[in-house]
Order: structure tokens, then C-alpha cells, then sequence
């Protein structure tokens, strides 16, 4: 069985819990459906089309929100099985950035204006939405940590502190599609006391554009920010905000990983199988059978932890999301190393897909937080010393 039917969704989680009884197992042919949808969506189309069929057809966009916003007010287990789908096809389209951080950070802002007036065009998809978060940092550690956060938000000079605010900074490694998005969010600390919280940029002074990334099959994009018009989402502390989403964000992540090793491996499987050397297929090889079956457990390690994290309870989440997330990224890694090994000369070429998954698996490792930083949030929640480098690498 995928360990990704068997979690809960949002709406009803005990459905999910009840892995045993009838509730459990339709739960599991809804997530058997929902997975079979999203692959002929994406086996069918491409780019701006294969968005329109998978938020029209079946609705991926709208799984986290709330009915009464127009969307299907799903969990977890949903959007792992959609972004399962998504890395094995190597997808460039922004799901991950609108339909799970953007929706999550606004669902947590605790905005009941910002949700009537944003979420229904999220959800179906009209709209994509894009949270700009990661900064550089000058002592070169983790841009995803909370500390990285220096963008700074004022009140405009007119409005006083209830009006409009200004927001000054730039934002790095902002998950888009391949244009501006229409949705742009942004963490900021307050001038003066720090305090961080998420805004809604209204205006089109925040300087946006797609920045050249080694992985050609996810866009990126680099937000500077000089006064730009914005408005403050709910009054939620901004921390709380950035764990609900870093815990979401890194449950879909994982789950895109694991889907992108998963299809590594089987490629890698049927070359070796079919590849001859020395007068024998060389998957008949000791050596490579070994090589494959460490692989294999890396990748069901992996997508056992993140099917734990997507039906995980809200007081287990953080740990779980960041043992998913860890194992997730050294998981796809080594596969995508190994297949461009196991593939020869032809898997050291350009344009061959074994070079797609290496550039996809380096390049997610690095999303949300380094892997080293969730190890540290693992042993943190486990009562074990912090490595004084954690999230550096």
C-alpha cells in the first residue's frame, strides 16, 4: 500500500484514525482516486494548461481551504499524494507556494477580511499566490530561519499605524510559477520592537522578477521591497504564523521528494535491467543489486515518515514534519546521485532526465530550511543536544 493513502484530512480528522474500520479504508480509495486524477492530469498536459486541469478538474488548489471559502477544506494526506505526483513528474507549477505556504499563512493570519476577499480565487485557482520569506544572511547560515527575517515594515507616513504599512527588504527563493504572481505575501518585522508578523503587498512598487537557478524544472523569485504599500494580515504573532506554514511547507515538500525518488529509482531500475556489459544486464551485478536495495530503503524510510507526518496530530507535527523532511531530502539525493551513476555516459549528459532529478533533489534539499536545521529541531523536541551547525548544511 502508498503510504500516503492512509492519512487524515482536515475536515473530519478522526476519518483518518480510523485506519482499521470502514471510514479508514474509503478514506484510503478516496486518496487511491484523488492520486490516479492528478497523474493523468499531468500526463495529458503541461505548463499553464496542466495548472487550469488541476485546479479545475480536481480541485488541487483548494485542499487546505476551508469550504466555506470555496474549497474542498481537505489536510495534509491530500496535498502529500498531489505533491507525490508532482515530483515524479518533475512539475514546475506553483503549488507548492500558493496552494500550501500562501493558503496556510493566510488561513493562520487569522484575517477573516483577507480570507473572504483571497482565499476563493486561491482555491479555484484564478490566482496564484506566493510567500515571500527566505533572506540572505551576512553570516551565511540558514535564509529560512526566523533570524534571517530583517525586512522591515513601518506605518505610511499618512495613514499612522491602523492605515496602510511600508514594507523595506528583499526576499529570496519565493516559489512562483513562471510570472509575477497575483498573490504576493511577505514576512516583516515591525520597526522598533521586532515584531514579526505577515503582510499583503498592495501595490505594484515590489520590484519582482524570476532569478536563474541551476534546476530549470522549479522557478524562483527574488522580491525587493523599497516602501512597498502593504497591508498587515490579522494580528496572529508572525512566529506562529511562520511554524504553522515551515510545518506544512516541509509535509509537502517531503512528500514531492519522495515522489521525485521514487520515479528516479524505478528509471534507474528498468535501465539496469535492460543495460548489457560484459555479455550480462548489469542488474545481475552483486554490486548494483546492493546499490538498489540501499536505495529502496532509503526511499520507504522516507515516505514512511512522511505519511506519519500528513495524519500526524497537531502537537506531533513540527517533530514528524522535520523527520520527513530530513529523511526526505537525504533520501532523494542519494538516488539521483546514484541514478546518474548507474546510467553511464548517458547519464552524465545535459538533456537526459537523471540531470533533471539531481539538479530537482540538490535544489529542494536547500527549500524551507536546510536539512541540518530540521535534524536540530528533532533532537531539540527529543531533549538531545543541538549541533552548534545546525542548518548550515
Amino acid at each position: 500500500m502508498n503510504a500516503f493513502a492512509d492519512g487524515p484530512a482536515e475536515h473530519g480528522r478522526e476519518r483518518g484514525r480510523e485506519h482499521g474500520g470502514e471510514r479508514g479504508r474509503e478514506h484510503e480509495r478516496e486518496l487511491a482516486e484523488l492520486r490516479a486524477a492528478v497523474r493523468a492530469v499531468l500526463a495529458r498536459h503541461e505548463g499553464a494548461q496542466a495548472w487550469d486541469a488541476l485546479t479545475g478538474q480536481v480541485g488541487a488548489a483548494g485542499l487546505l481551504v476551508p469550504e466555506r471559502y470555496g474549497g474542498l477544506g481537505c489536510g495534509p494526506a491530500e496535498v502529500a499524494v498531489v505533491g507525490a505526483e508532482l515530483g515524479r513528474s518533475l512539475s514546475p507549477l506553483p503549488y507548492l507556494g500558493s496552494a500550501v505556504l500562501a493558503v496556510t499563512a493566510l488561513i493562520a493570519s487569522g484575517d477573516e477580511e483577507g480570507r473572504d476577499r483571497l482565499l476563493p480565487a486561491l482555491a479555484d485557482g484564478s490566482a496564484v499566490g506566493a510567500l515571500a520569506w527566505a533572506e540572505e544572511r551576512d553570516d551565511g547560515g540558514d535564509p529560512w530561519s526566523p533570524g534571517a527575517i530583517r525586512t522591515v515594515a513601518e506605518p505610511g507616513d499618512a495613514a499612522g499605524s491602523a492605515g496602510p504599512w511600508l514594507l523595506t527588504g528583499r526576499k529570496e527563493y519565493v516559489l512562483v510559477g513562471d510570472g509575477r504572481p497575483d498573490v504576493l505575501l511577505a514576512f516583516a518585522r515591525e520597526r522598533g520592537d521586532g515584531r514579526l508578523g505577515v503582510y499583503e503587498l498592495t501595490g505594484a512598487e515590489a520590484g519582482f522578477g524570476i532569478v536563474p537557478t541551476l534546476d530549470r524544472t522549479r522557478p524562483l523569485g527574488r522580491v525587493v521591497l523599497r516602501r512597498a504599500p502593504a497591508r498587515r494580515l490579522g494580528d496572529v504573532d508572525g512566529e506562529t504564523v511562520l511554524g504553522r506554514v515551515r510545518d506544512a511547507g516541509a509535509v509537502a515538500l517531503a512528500a514531492e521528494q519522495v515522489g521525485g525518488a521514487e520515479q528516479a529509482l524505478a528509471e534507474t531500475v528498468a535501465h539496469v535491467r535492460q543495460r548489457v556489459q560484459f555479455g550480462r544486464v548489469i542488474g545481475s551485478f552483486q554490486a548494483v543489486r546492493h546499490r538498489l536495495a540501499d536505495l529502496y530503503a532509503a526511499v520507504a524510510s522516507a515516505r514512511a515518515l512522511t505519511s506519519e507526518a500528513a495524519r500526524a496530530e497537531p502537537h506531533e507535527l513540527s517533530l514528524l514534519a522535520a523527520a520527513a523532511r530530513s529523511a526526505a531530502s537525504e533520501a532523494y539525493q542519494e538516488v539521483a546521485a546514484e541514478t546518474v551513476q548507474l546510467h553511464g555516459g548517458i547519464g552524465i549528459t545535459w538533456e537526459h532526465v537523471a540531470h533533471d532529478h539531481l539538479k530537482r533533489a540538490h535544489g529542494a534539499a536547500w527549500l524551507l530550511g536546510a536539512p541540518a536545521g530540521y535534524r536540530g529541531r528533532i533532537a531539540a523536541g527529543l531533549g538531545l543536544p543541538v549541533p552548534s551547525a545546525a542548518g548550515t548544511r
